[in-house]
């Protein structure tokens, strides 16, 4: 696991005020969601957080080739 299960269930819950506010934002350029849009948008960034977190990091300890 990439991260502790503490700070994976702590990055799931910022995404509630995160979706909510995300909603309201979108509002103010003329773009409504419903209710299940938002509710289905905060379900597939809490996969992606999880699927991430659950990834096997590379062997090389997460460093990424930059030559």
């Amino acid at each position: 696991m990439r991260v502790s299960k503490g700070a994976l269930l702590v990055g799931i819950v910022l995404l509630v005020p995160f979706v909510i506010e995300l909603r309201t934002a979108l509002s103010w350029f003329g773009i409504e969601i419903t209710v299940v849009e938002s509710a289905l948008v905060g379900l597939a960034l809490a996969v992606a957080i999880t699927a991430w977190a659950l990834w096997p990091p590379n062997e090389d300890g997460e460093a990424a080739d930059r030559s």
